[in-house]
């Protein structure tokens, strides 16, 4: 007999101009317009220090545009998008 996992589904894309305030779990295809780092400090976390990092990301499709908010390791995937000629990237879960 076959296992299924549970939990896993086919994503449904959603356009920028679906979008409410206040909602989740959205999945988007877009474009990175531009990325800037907003805020980056370090914290002394133990014996290590860590950075946080925030940086605001205008994306978007052909319906419209909006400020993405990127932590950490996000922010620095989006400015090596918005510097690359093709720049679509999936937004999964936002």
């Amino acid at each position: 007999m076959a296992e299924s996992k549970p939990g896993l589904r086919k994503p449904v894309f959603t356009k920028v101009e679906q979008l409410r305030p206040g909602t989740g779990g959205h999945t988007l295809t877009v474009k990175v317009v531009s990325a800037k780092m907003v805020l980056q400090k370090g914290r002394a976390d133990g014996p290590q220090v860590r950075q946080m990092k925030i940086a605001e990301c205008l994306v978007g499709d052909e319906t419209g545009l909006i400020i993405f908010t990127a932590r950490n390791d996000q922010g620095f995937f989006f400015f090596e998008s918005a510097n690359s000629y093709s720049s679509s990237v999936w937004l999964i879960g936002s």
